[in-house]
């Protein structure tokens, strides 16, 4: 890679606000301050001169495009937008501008990213009404995910909330480690309590005061069961309102506007799985061999260049996703996992946590105290993955492996029956309220490697379920009701 082309983030924005209504902003206007705050924290105002996109990934706001509006408010011209949907790695927007910047076909691009759920809460707590600007016209590029997040039966039976595919991949994690059902997740609460206290200290995180990890595992009014093992306070909080933007240019530009080598970060190494698979159909639910493919391209990396990589923030919408991406890195204390206090209590902004962590690890990599950081990210029900590492140092320049041809190559998808009745093994199962009834839904497979989505409200079973381990147990089942 030509040195002029080696993409260089130069500057980082964020906001956060917990006020009343009246003081709160939407989201649009959250995305307009972080990137003016990005847009001070570059020092030189010519930059506004060489920025030739804005990327931004859609949040529970319903413009249109969002980065038109922003650039003319900042005085930027002749920009080209695109909004990305959910069910595209967040990762990607900031991996398309740096292609993009590497190939010569752009100066400098700005990923921007928001959410003001807190806003639309304090609504109706306070009984006003919200309204969004409105915003009609298309951005140049829309991205949507090629297949859909999850088949209808998971939809059937699981909702489109991600919390109950989560929990099932948790049990199957859960199954395969070395710890007893109850210390498995009283190692979770504890890490979670770590996290609430980073996340308590953190100037941007959403907590003031931290949690003990018996307020995270047992659960009250405050700390309801979402679906077993998650409580509340495991799950990703997005009542925020909350926004980030980074921008990145060229080296070049870099130099052109004199920006100081300590503001100079660079993406060394940045890898991707998209290979989609529903968690039903996954050979092994709380396994993906992509996500060991583009973990063991950045390891890779690291291996080369001699880099041993203290500061992370891995992706943790739910517990199970830190425990995949910590297994991967061979992170052994998860208590260290987190810069920014995790999603559960930092906050979690629909769609946009990355860059708001991203902007959280390039302000800890400032401070000097450490070279290198690692942030991962999700999409859908720990359906896709993405790794990204940081450094002062500009090594080899910007590296990029998408893991998702090759993964699909040796990971494919198990078949769901057709059949309704019959006998096999249990592989993950959760419990969550269904129709006002706790109930229990089970991935079982048999004999033939097929799947099926079983559910039980018998209260025994139930009550047994989320007392000890039901994974590889043999069960029977018609019209895929539990019978035995």
């Amino acid at each position: 890679m030509k040195k002029e082309n080696r993409p260089v983030l130069i500057g980082i924005g964020s906001i956060q606000q917990k006020d009343s209504f009246k003081k709160l902003d939407e989201a649009l206007i959250l995305m307009d301050k972080a990137v003016k705050n990005a847009l001070n924290d570059v020092g030189n105002k010519k930059i506004k001169n060489y920025i030739d996109v804005i990327q931004t990934p859609k949040g529970f706001w319903r413009y249109r495009d969002p980065g038109k509006w922003i650039a003319t408010n900042n005085q930027i011209s002749n920009i080209q937008t695109t909004v990305s949907k959910i069910g595209v790695l967040q990762q990607s927007l900031i991996n398309s501008v740096c292609k993009k910047i590497s190939n010569g076909e752009i100066r400098c691009g700005i990923i921007v990213g928001g959410e003001a759920r807190y806003k639309l809460l304090k609504s109706i707590i306070e009984k006003k009404e919200f309204e969004e600007t409105l915003l009609i016209n298309n951005p140049d590029y829309y991205i949507k995910a090629k297949e859909d997040l999850q088949t209808s039966i998971e939809e059937k039976e699981l909702g489109s909330m991600a919390v109950g595919y989560y929990s099932i991949i948790e049990s199957s994690f859960r199954a395969q480690s070395i710890r007893k059902f109850d210390e498995h997740h009283k190692k979770i609460a504890e890490t979670y309590e770590k996290f609430s206290e980073i996340a308590s200290k953190n100037m941007s995180g959403w907590i003031d005061e931290p949690f003990k990890w018996n307020e995270i595992i047992e659960n009250s009014d405050k700390n309801p069961v979402l679906a077993f093992p998650y409580n509340k306070r495991h799950c990703t909080s997005w009542n925020v309102n909350q926004a980030a933007a980074l921008i990145i240019c060229s080296e070049n530009i870099a130099d052109e506007l004199n920006i100081e080598s300590d503001k100079r970060t660079y993406l060394i190494g940045s890898s991707e799985n998209n290979h989609m698979i529903s968690t039903i159909q996954r050979p092994n639910l709380s396994e993906s061999k992509g996500l060991l493919m583009a973990s063991k391209f950045i390891l890779d990396i690291c291996k080369k260049h001699n880099l041993n990589v203290k500061l992370f923030d891995l992706y943790s919408c739910f517990p199970v996703a830190v425990q995949l991406f910590a297994k991967a890195l061979g992170i052994k204390d998860l208590k260290n996992a987190t810069v920014t206090g995790g999603m559960s209590f930092a906050g979690g902004p629909l769609n946009s946590y990355v860059l708001n962590s991203t902007v959280k690890l390039i302000e800890e990599l400032r401070k000097g105290k450490y070279k290198e950081g690692i942030v991962t990210g999700v999409s859908g029900m720990m359906t896709k993955q993405s790794f990204a590492l940081w450094s002062q140092n500009p090594y080899d320049g910007f590296c990029f492996y998408d893991a998702t041809n090759e993964a699909s190559k040796v990971e494919k998808p198990i078949k769901i029956s057709e059949k309704t009745s019959g006998e096999g093994k249990i592989i993950g199962y959760t419990v969550l309220k269904k129709d006002n009834e706790d109930t229990a839904i089970m991935v079982v497979e048999d004999n033939n490697n097929e799947r099926y989505l079983v559910k039980t409200s018998d209260v025994n079973i139930v009550n047994s379920m989320t007392s000890k381990e039901w994974v590889n147990r043999k069960v029977t089942f018609k019209e895929n009701i539990l019978t035995s």
